[in-house]
């Protein structure tokens, strides 16, 4: 178990982002857990890190589902999570998100004051990460939680703006998601808008169904793609989606 003194995984994550090296995420749902082949399968198709949680679990899997993947993989287990009781000892680390994008003060300072003095006891690798929630043309379940607006579809410069407050004010990466299920990803303009004005790490997730998805959004300048719904669908494609992050699967056209 790494200390909260040490910061392997976002190192990696940075490393990454220098050498220009793509990484993969694959975004476990606790309730929808399938089985420890699915992780396995996932490792040996070039996934990079694996995230656990969600927006809302009613099965009381998480720790359990933490617990399973750490122990069928060589990755690093990061928490997601949505909600101030997903935390456990057995991940590795956790993104310590900070809903940026919304209005609602629990989500940006309060519960996390709850979550700090359990985290400094299990001493998880503490990553704080600007969340920003985007239109992905529907309303998703980590928008209907947190009682916050997405940032409109179209509206590149209040991401960007929201973004660049976000790392102003120490967060170490910025994770813009149109949510689970979305019926679109962030457009490809606001990626580009929201690279160019930020230095930290830039992470998306929502709404990415192809390899070609993939490909376009890392070329737009994401460094890490977070995928979790077409996984669960269609496990035959992440290895093509990991190769696409990774720029060897046989695309030809670039970004527009």
């Amino acid at each position: 178990m790494e200390s909260s003194g040490t910061f392997r995984i976002y190192n990696s994550v940075v490393a990454g982002k220098a050498a220009n090296q793509k990484k993969l995420a694959l975004l476990i749902d606790p309730d929808k857990f399938g089985s420890a082949a699915f992780i396995s399968h996932a490792e040996k198709a070039g996934v990079d890190y694996f995230f656990v949680g969600g927006s809302l679990i009613s099965k009381g899997n998480f720790a359990k589902c933490v617990e399973t993947v750490k122990h069928n993989t060589k990755l690093p287990v990061v928490i997601f999570p949505g909600h101030v009781d997903q935390v456990s000892p057995d991940a590795d680390g956790i993104l310590f998100l900070s809903l940026i994008s919304g209005r609602n003060p629990e989500n940006l300072i309060g519960k996390h004051v709850l979550a700090a003095p359990v985290l400094k006891k299990m001493k998880l690798e503490i990553i704080p990460t600007g969340y920003m929630l985007i239109d992905g043309g529907r309303v998703t379940a980590a928008t209907y939680m947190s009682n916050t607006v997405p940032i409109p579809h179209d509206k590149s410069d209040i991401a960007s703006c929201t973004a660049l407050a976000g790392e102003m004010l120490g967060l170490k990466l910025i994770y813009m998601d149109a949510g689970s299920g979305a019926e679109r990803h962030i457009s490809l303009k606001m990626i580009k808008e929201v690279k160019k004005n930020i230095s930290v790490p830039l992470i998306i997730g929502g709404g990415i169904r192809t390899p070609e998805d993939a490909y376009e959004i890392c070329k737009a300048g994401a460094d890490m793609i977070v995928i979790g719904t077409i996984a669960e669908e269609s496990p035959e494609l992440v290895g093509q989606i990991a190769k696409a992050v990774h720029y060897t699967y046989p695309i030809t056209h670039t970004a527009t």
